[in-house]
């Protein structure tokens, strides 16, 4: 098991991506293991197996939802909406990029993507008005945060099929711990924008904002459909990412007619290559995640922890510890991947309810990807915005510092997980 995981740390450490940097470790693991003989068929057999899984049809659905969204002026529509009825005060762009996030977070479900699309549209207009441009990337890559959070999530499909517990009550733990994240980066950008006094937003009058809300009906109606069909049992969790591709062909090509037919071919090929980019991750972790099971180390790590501590609360926060050390190297769907297998019996063995264990874990990895020195987010709104990287660093402090105060509120009060959940 040592060979496993020090082969896995000196291949990323040499820079080889993650998914390929798992199986060689995997077959290593399995070439080299001492107790009993494995045949070598079982690598390719797991990474099937890894990816057979009905549920995950959702991963490939949201993706493509995102990808017609953006194509088809959705996007636009959703930051032109925010731009007008968020804050008018200095900084008060950092706050239309955080809520044109929070509703994207409500059709995507990933961070990159959204960190991607608001940055292209927001970082030259944030440039343009006079904001430092590692301010922008910040504040951007700061509400892509939110969007695997707040429903639909795609990490919280993956953890939802590990822990074989409900999708919906999965998707509904998020909402109230996304929107206190949003909340708490709005007031970071009001407070950093008066005292470094950034440029006011402009004054719009109630007409401006009535037609810009009536063009962007049609874009908000999608994350209200997705939210009502989880919560009131309209439609299965697969229905509903089948439902957001539809309703976004539609309103694009028809409502909007931003998007031609010519078009659906390279969104449905850009669509595939996100998708098969996470579903060969989530391929390569199944053998390393077998063989982490294989070893036992959950027994091990329940007798461990039961030496430190048996509160719950305790536990938690040692779990949480531990994943945020993670987070610095790995990103969320390899991590959960390859741990949760072994954590999840130590939160169940303490009476740690998996829904609440869930959200705390997703929200718990995604703030590594705001993380220095290795956060994904951050390169991606560097390099959108041609940003000096660790200038970005610097700017995502604030932010940072909100994110773990929220994971540990959610830690502490389980009922902002699990309230919505109720009667689901």
């Amino acid at each position: 098991m040592s060979l496993l995981f020090l082969s896995f740390l000196l291949l990323l450490l040499l820079g080889t991506e993650v998914g390929f940097a798992m199986v060689i470790a995997a077959w290593l693991g399995i070439e080299f293991k001492t107790d009993r003989f494995v045949d070598l068929v079982m690598l390719p057999t797991s990474m099937l197996s890894g990816v057979g899984f009905y549920a995950f049809v959702q991963i490939t659905l949201f993706i493509l939802a995102g990808e017609i969204m953006n194509r088809g002026g959705i996007t636009r529509r959703l930051i032109d909406f925010a731009g007008v009825w968020v804050g008018r005060g200095p900084g008060s762009l950092g706050q239309v990029s955080v809520g044109a996030n929070v509703m994207m977070a409500g059709i995507s479900g990933s961070a990159v993507a959204d960190a991607t699309a608001i940055g292209k549209a927001m970082i030259p207009q944030m440039r343009d008005k006079g904001y430092p441009v590692a301010y922008s990337g910040a504040a951007i890559a700061a509400g892509a945060l939110i969007g695997p959070i707040i429903p639909p999530s795609i990490p919280m499909v993956v953890y939802a099929q590990m822990a074989n517990t409900s999708v919906a009550k999965m998707f509904m733990s998020g909402l109230l711990p996304g929107l206190l994240l949003a909340i708490g980066f709005m007031a970071i950008c009001a407070l950093i924008g008066r005292a470094r006094r950034f440029p006011a937003g402009p004054k719009v009058d109630w007409r401006t904002r009535l037609r810009v809300s009536a063009d962007a009906i049609w874009a908000l109606l999608l994350p209200v459909i997705i939210l009502l069909g989880i919560r009131m049992g309209l439609m299965t969790d697969t229905e509903i990412s089948s439902v957001a591709v539809v309703y976004a062909l539609i309103v694009s090509m028809v409502v909007y007619r931003s998007l031609k037919l010519r078009e659906l071919p390279a969104i449905l090929a850009s669509a595939g290559r996100s998708s098969a980019v996470i579903l060969f991750l989530l391929a390569a972790a199944a053998p390393f995640s077998w063989l982490v099971a294989e070893s036992q180390i959950a027994d091990r790590l329940v007798d461990l922890i039961h030496v430190i501590s048996t509160n719950p609360l305790v536990v938690l926060i040692l779990i949480n510890v531990f994943l945020l050390l993670v987070g610095l190297i790995l990103e969320p769907l390899p991590a959960m991947i390859i741990f949760l297998p072994a954590l999840l019996p130590v939160g169940l063995d303490l009476g740690i309810d998996p829904v609440h264990f869930g959200c705390v874990v997703v929200i718990n990895l995604m703030i590594g990807l705001i993380t220095p020195p290795v956060g994904l987010l951050l390169f991606v709104v560097a390099g959108i915005g041609k940003i000096p990287f660790m200038a970005v660093c610097r700017e995502i402090l604030p932010f940072l510092g909100w994110s773990l105060a929220v994971l540990l509120l959610v830690i502490v009060f389980p009922s902002l997980a699990l309230w919505l959940t109720w009667g689901i």
